[in-house]
């Protein structure tokens, strides 16, 4: 059985932390900004965990993190 490739687009995306669980990026925070209040930009920059119901999903895009 040959080796399993990464997806490399969910490799640059996601960070699978040392508990198992998937880490992300919050969305909403590249253009139209002046509209979205100093408060929701600020958590807009704290990243963000991956439902449990699609973990599998990323996971199977990155086999040999998760």
């Amino acid at each position: 059985m040959p080796k399993m490739k990464t997806h490399r687009g969910a490799a640059k995306r996601f960070r699978v932390t040392a508990t198992g669980k998937v880490k992300r990026a919050r969305a909403y925070k590249s253009h139209l900004l002046a509209g979205k209040s100093p408060k929701r930009k600020r958590r807009l920059r704290q990243p963000s965990l991956v439902d449990i119901t699609d973990r599998k999903r990323i996971a199977r895009l990155l086999p040999y993190q998760a």
